[in-house]
């Protein structure tokens, strides 16, 4: 395994990757896009004169800048758009400026809410996307809304989802006229990650306004739909662009922290006759640092790490026997985050973030550590160490742990196919040492069609020295054509040993082999259609236990999914399953499911409204056999923007499940509300509350924000857990289970 990352990581280098060629002209789009899609290269202008950041765009020096030629994405593609709209970009030393003339009806308008990294589907927007480092893979991308709240995200995997998390450092205005709505943003060089050659930038860039209540996206470049909703986000489709006389800078940001409060949680007296409540006054102070190194590469040090005003995790039903995956929410581990990810297909990955700051099941502070992200020369790199404290777990101490991982990667054969390997650490002050190694490749061999290799391998303490190596292997390889519209497919081959143990990472089985095929053909209706896209795919796999080649696991799939124009979405399909279990598992203390073989089969639809209304909702149903039983499923989730100012939303969700023959009945109930504020774009109120009925328990979240400049946050925090079925234990459990209630101030200064 080491004689093969050392010659992944030496000799394919030498295979390097050529400058990205312009997208080519999607057929049907007006000459004039075509023409500014297909051109070499878009030269940014400078700005001539002075501009006020005040969303109003009157400026003498806006009137000097072209504005881009922009083609309907949505819902009817190279259309011209509906409303006049006038996007403008342009650039001095320190600045990428965009500005938007929005015209509509001032009825026509949909500003949601002035939060911070709004997620409402259904608003209006002004965006700028750029790959800065020019790979056609990756990206930032930066949202205004009418009302001037900002929204900025990372891109990665060439047309992957969003990742909202990430924040950095720029400015946006934005008015509401009798004509529209107008913006204007300002987004520091200093900001973005790239690479400067004798003053001269080369990125890609896409721009888009967003028409809420139309459900229409308007485009420069002419992108067309053909890899489903997230084509507007695939990079290796931007326009190529140039910024001339341009000079990265490398300010030095420290934000140091202060942290005061109170905790509370509950435990049963001396005698186990009642629960007595501790208090744990909390004070904390902090700091992290961001330092450029280099033009595109950022070093991160943190000291006494604090993820207080992180919020709850979503409520989830576990109707499986396996682990449930919770996405990454703190802002440490956010930037550039797809690039530490070895992925063998869904969730299971050998580095998963979560796993910092986790001990024995439980969450354990970070004492210190750093983050090293960005590029040099051709290669991707990303480096973390971080340093945990001791734990004490029913009176047992846990080890203090140092985790760490390498990750290096690099174009090869061409611009769209990448190859990389990496390297994770888990080793504790009691000598217990856990080692992974990977290898990936994303190959692109022709046009759409791609093959993703991953091969993982991993060294633990507890595993006998002598153990083969193909037992502690992870392999994948998938070779696919990556489509909606038109004919596509898949088909994936994997294969875990009994022994591989990735500590830092997610994995789901143990010791199995499995193979798994889709073919689906997708269809992009002519204008006028009330379909916007639609597809309808087959998909089948088994799992192999690797012991005895035995079946655990076969599945089929037909499903169908789409949106029509109005933005709605929809998706229906029917399963056929058989699992073969050599252990039973419980679903809850009153109902589970004993070893033996099972074949059932169920079907699911859901149905999402238009999102550019003030009410909405998305409503799901399924049902059908279940092992040798039967479950009803439905779920709700309605949303009420009552105005700029406030919006509601929830989710209620059931679960029914009998096993007649065995007089077994189980029912889950998860329920949740959240409350989102927000006074202006610097003041912000969001809570949420859930409950759920399986676990007995529910768990309320309170975060007030202050943020009256970028850069500096009050946070006013309270968490509060509770328990729904408080005498099932005697003596019978108190109503709070724990509680905190946090002040948290950071600011940042430049230096």
């Amino acid at each position: 395994m080491l004689r093969l990352l050392a010659f992944v990581l030496t000799v394919l280098p030498a295979v390097a990757a050529g400058q990205p060629a312009p997208p080519a002209a999607p057929a049907g789009v007006p000459a004039a896009a075509s023409a500014a899609a297909t051109a070499a290269l878009l030269v940014v202008p400078r700005l001539t004169g002075a501009v006020r950041l005040d969303g109003v765009v009157d400026e003498a020096a806006w009137e000097a800048v072209a504005p881009l030629p922009l083609v309907t994405h949505w819902p009817a593609f190279g259309a011209a758009p509906s409303e006049r709209t006038e996007i403008r970009l342009a650039h001095d030393d320190e600045y990428v400026y965009v500005s938007c003339r929005c015209y509509a009806p001032p009825e026509a308008v949909f500003a949601a809410s002035f939060r911070r990294d709004l997620a409402t589907a259904g608003t209006d927007y002004l965006t700028l996307s750029l790959d800065t480092f020019g790979d056609r893979q990756t990206g930032v991308m930066f949202h205004v809304s009418p009302t001037g709240s900002r929204t900025d995200a990372t891109l990665s995997g060439d047309g992957a989802p969003a990742d909202g998390s990430w924040n950095t450092f720029w400015d946006a205005e934005a008015v509401v006229t009798p004509e529209g709505w107008f913006a204007e943003m300002r987004i520091p060089f200093s900001s973005l990650r790239f690479r400067t050659i004798d003053g001269r930038v080369t990125m890609g860039l896409s721009a888009w306004r967003y028409l809420g209540k139309k459900n229409e996206m308007d485009i420069y470049p002419a992108i067309p739909p053909d890899w489903g909703f997230w084509s507007f986000a695939k990079a290796s489709q931007f326009q190529p662009a140039v910024f001339e006389d341009v000079r990265a800078t490398r300010p030095i940001y420290v934000t140091p922290y202060t942290l005061g409060g109170m905790g509370q949680a509950y435990a049963l007296d001396a005698n186990g006759a009642a629960y007595v409540r501790t208090d744990d006054p909390v004070t904390e102070v902090g700091a992290d640092l961001k330092l450029g190194l280099t033009d595109d590469l950022t070093l991160d040090l943190t000291l006494n790490t604090d993820f207080a005003q992180v919020e709850a995790d979503v409520a989830q039903v576990n109707l499986t026997r396996f682990s449930l995956f919770f996405p990454e929410q703190r802002q440490f581990f956010l930037e550039r985050a797809s690039l530490f990810g070895v992925g063998f297909g869904g969730d299971d990955r050998l580095f998963y973030s979560r796993r910092v700051g986790l001990t024995a099941g439980q969450p354990v502070r970070i004492l210190g550590g750093g983050r090293l992200v960005g590029r040099a020369g051709a290669w991707d790199v990303g480096l973390i160490n971080l340093q945990t404290a001791a734990l004490t777990v029913a009176g047992k101490r846990l080890p203090t742990e140092n985790v760490g991982i390498v990750r290096l990667r690099r174009p090869v054969f061409n611009a769209r196919s990448t190859a990389g390997g990496v390297v994770t650490t888990r080793i504790g002050d009691d000598g217990t040492t856990n080692v992974a190694l990977g290898l990936d490749g994303d190959l692109q061999l022709a046009g759409e069609s791609f093959l993703t290799v991953a091969l993982g391998q991993t060294f633990d303490d507890a595993v006998p020295s002598e153990t083969a190596l193909l037992a502690q292997t992870r392999f994948h390889a998938k070779v696919e054509r990556r489509s909606y519209t038109g004919s596509s497919y898949s088909l994936a081959l994997d294969y875990a040993g009994r022994e591989y143990r990735p500590d830092l990472g997610f994995q789901l089985r143990q010791n199995f082999s499995a193979v798994k095929a889709t073919l689906a053909q997708g269809w992009r209706p002519a204008a006028g259609s009330r379909l916007a896209r639609h597809r309808v795919s087959a998909t089948g796999g088994a799992f192999l236990r690797n012991a005895d080649r035995t079946v655990e696991t076969a599945e089929g799939s037909v499903d169908w999914d789409g949106a029509l124009a109005s933005g709605a979405a929809f998706t229906a399909g029917v399963t056929l399953t058989h699992e073969d279990l050599l252990t039973g598992f419980a679903l809850s203390d009153a109902a589970g499911v004993p070893a033996g073989a099972y074949t059932f089969a169920s079907a699911r639809a859901s149905y999402d409204t238009p999102g550019g209304e003030p009410r909405s909702a998305a409503v799901s149903v399924g049902g059908g056999q279940f092992y040798d039983g039967w479950r009803a499923t439905a779920g709700v989730s309605p949303k009420w923007v009552a105005s700029r100012f406030l919006e509601l939303s929830g989710r209620y969700e059931i679960n029914r499940i009998a096993f007649p023959s065995r007089d077994e009945v189980f029912t889950a109930h998860v329920a949740r509300i959240r409350v989102q504020a927000a006074l202006n774009t610097r003041w912000s109120l969001s809570s949420l509350a859930q409950v759920n009925s399986a676990a007995r328990a529910g768990v309320a979240n309170v975060r007030l924000r202050y943020s009256p400049r970028e850069g500096t946050d009050f946070f006013l925090v309270v968490n509060e857990g509770f328990h729904t079925d408080r005498r099932r234990l005697s003596p019978g459990l108190p109503f709070t289970s724990q509680r905190s209630i946090l002040f948290k101030y950071a600011t940042t200064f430049a230096l």
